[in-house]
C-alpha cells in the first residue's frame, strides 16, 4: 500500500515538472510608452517577458531587491550592453529598438533570465 502512495505522488510530480518546464506559456507584459520597470528579487526578473515595437527607443528600469552577487549585473548579449545594479535603486538601460525578434537578458552566470520580444 505504501509504495503505490509513493509511486502516485511520485507521477504526479513528475507530471508537474513536465508541464512546468515545456507546457508552460508565460505571458508578455506589453510596454506601455517607452519605459518599464522591473523588479530584480527572489531570483527572478519581473516581468521576465517583455514584449515591444520595433524602432522605439525603451527604457528598462532594474530595481534590485535581491542580495545575491549574481544579480548584480544585467547583460544584454544581442545590444553588446550590460549594467551594474545597486541595490534598492532603480538603474536605467535604454536600448534601440531597431531588429524584430527574441533577445535574451541575463545575469553575467546566466541564472536569472529574461526575454525581450521586438515585433
Amino acid at each position: 500500500m505504501m509504495s503505490w502512495i509513493v509511486n502516485c505522488v511520485g507521477i504526479i510530480l513528475i507530471a508537474l515538472i513536465i508541464w512546468w518546464f515545456f507546457f508552460n506559456k508565460k505571458t508578455a507584459t506589453k510596454v506601455r510608452g517607452d519605459s518599464i520597470d522591473i523588479l530584480v528579487h527572489n531570483g527572478v526578473y519581473e516581468p521576465d517577458v517583455i514584449r515591444a515595437h520595433q524602432g522605439q527607443t525603451l527604457q528598462l528600469n532594474f530595481i534590485r531587491k535581491d542580495d545575491n552577487p549574481c544579480s548584480a549585473i544585467v547583460k544584454f548579449a544581442d545590444f553588446d550592453t550590460s549594467a551594474e545594479l545597486p541595490i534598492n535603486q532603480a538603474k536605467t538601460i535604454t536600448l534601440s529598438l531597431n531588429k524584430t525578434g527574441e533577445f535574451d537578458f541575463t545575469c553575467q552566470m546566466g541564472m536569472y533570465r529574461g526575454k525581450l520580444i521586438v515585433d
